[in-house]
């Protein structure tokens, strides 16, 4: 499995939603948290091999209503 990370850029109002359908509809997520900063949202999704990340951003995260940008960081190895 590759992990990604998925910070969320939301339009004003509308974080709740994309997490809430996010977590509904996309599979690949994992845990949707509402942080502050720049970004409304952190995702963690777990992908499987081979999977290609630009296709899953793209088509997926992307696709979800209210989402206005993203910057995804994909892991290398976890720590226990």
């Amino acid at each position: 499995m590759q992990t990604i990370f998925v910070l969320i850029k939301c339009e004003l109002g509308k974080a709740y939603d994309v997490a809430h359908q996010a977590v509904e509809t996309i599979e690949e997520i994992s845990e949707v948290h509402l942080i502050s900063g720049q970004y409304d949202l952190l995702m963690k999704c777990y992908l499987a091999p081979g999977h290609d990340i630009g296709h899953f951003v793209n088509e997926k995260l992307h696709a979800v209503d209210g989402v206005k940008d993203t910057f995804t960081m994909i892991t290398f190895k976890a720590f226990t």
